[in-house]
C-alpha cells in the first residue's frame, strides 16, 4: 500500500510570519489539514495561523480532545483521532498536523505520533520543528536566556510551583510554561528560590494583545498564553 506522509508541523507561537520556510512549502502542498480542538467546540488557535499559507481547496478537519485527566477516556480518544489520521494516509493523502510552537515541547503531535506507531509502525512521518513560545518571549522581553555555561530548565507549571521549586536547584534560568492558573504559587515559589527579582511574565506573544510584565507578584491574573522566563538568581 502506498501510503501518504504525515507531517507534524510546529506553527510557531502565534504570528503567522514565524513559521519556517520548509512548513509553509509543505502546508502549501498537502491534501489535508488536521488541527486540535477541544471536544467543547472546534476552534482551533493553529488553524488560524496557518490559514494564510493553504490553498484554497486543502481540506481541514478537528481533532477533538476531552479536557479531562482520565486515562481510558483519552486513550480512547487518542486512538480515534490516530485512525482518522492513518484512515487519509491509506487513501495516499499527504496530511499534516498543527501544533503551536514545536511539535514535540508539550504538544499534542507526541501523543498522536505514539499510537499513530501502535496502530502502524511503519507508515511515513516527517516533522518540521517550530518556534517555542519561550524562544519568541525572550526575543519579546529581550530577555537573554543563557550565556558561557548557564544552563536553562523548561518546567510547565500546569499544577503549580512544585516544578519550579525542584527545578531551581539546578538551573541558571527557569522557563516557566502553563503559568496563567496557579500563577500565585508559581511566583511565590521563584521567590523562595531568589529567583523572583529578574523574573518576566509573556501573555499572548506574538499574538494580538501580546504583553510582557515585570515586577511580578502573586495577585496577578495572566491570561491564558501566559508564561514565565526567570534568569538568574537576585543574588547571582
Amino acid at each position: 500500500m502506498n501510503y501518504g506522509t504525515l507531517y507534524g508541523i510546529g506553527v510557531g507561537p502565534g504570528d503567522p510570519e514565524l513559521l519556517t520556510l520548509k512548513a509553509v512549502r509543505v502546508l502549501g502542498d498537502v491534501d489535508r489539514i488536521f488541527a486540535a480542538a477541544s471536544s467543547k467546540n472546534t476552534y482551533s488557535v493553529s488553524y488560524d495561523i496557518v490559514r494564510p499559507h493553504l490553498k484554497d481547496d486543502v481540506v481541514v478537519e478537528t481533532l477533538s480532545f476531552p479536557m479531562t485527566k482520565d486515562k481510558d477516556t483519552l486513550a480512547d480518544a487518542w486512538t480515534k483521532n490516530a485512525e482518522q489520521v492513518l484512515a487519509a494516509m491509506k487513501r495516499g493523502e499527504n496530511v499534516a498536523f498543527l501544533t503551536l510552537g514545536d511539535p514535540l515541547t508539550y504538544s499534542t503531535f507526541g501523543y498522536l505520533l505514539k499510537t499513530l506507531r501502535k496502530l502502524n509502525s511503519d507508515v511515513p512521518v516527517e516533522i518540521i520543528p517550530g518556534i517555542t513560545s519561550y524562544n519568541a518571549a525572550a526575543a519579546a522581553s529581550e530577555t537573554i536566556l543563557v550565556e558561557a555555561e548557564e544552563s536553562l530548565t523548561v518546567v510547565s507549571g500546569a499544577l503549580g510551583g512544585d516544578r519550579v521549586r525542584r527545578a531551581a536547584h539546578n538551573s541558571d534560568t527557569l522557563v516557566v510554561l502553563k503559568a496563567y492558573r496557579h500563577f500565585g504559587d508559581i511566583t511565590k515559589a521563584l521567590e523562595e528560590e531568589n529567583m523572583l527579582k529578574n523574573a518576566v511574565l509573556v501573555s499572548r506573544c506574538s499574538m494580538e494583545g501580546e504583553q510582557v510584565v515585570r515586577d511580578l507578584t502573586p495577585e496577578m491574573a495572566p491570561k491564558y498564553f501566559s508564561l514565565v522566563l526567570s534568569p538568574g538568581r537576585e543574588n547571582a
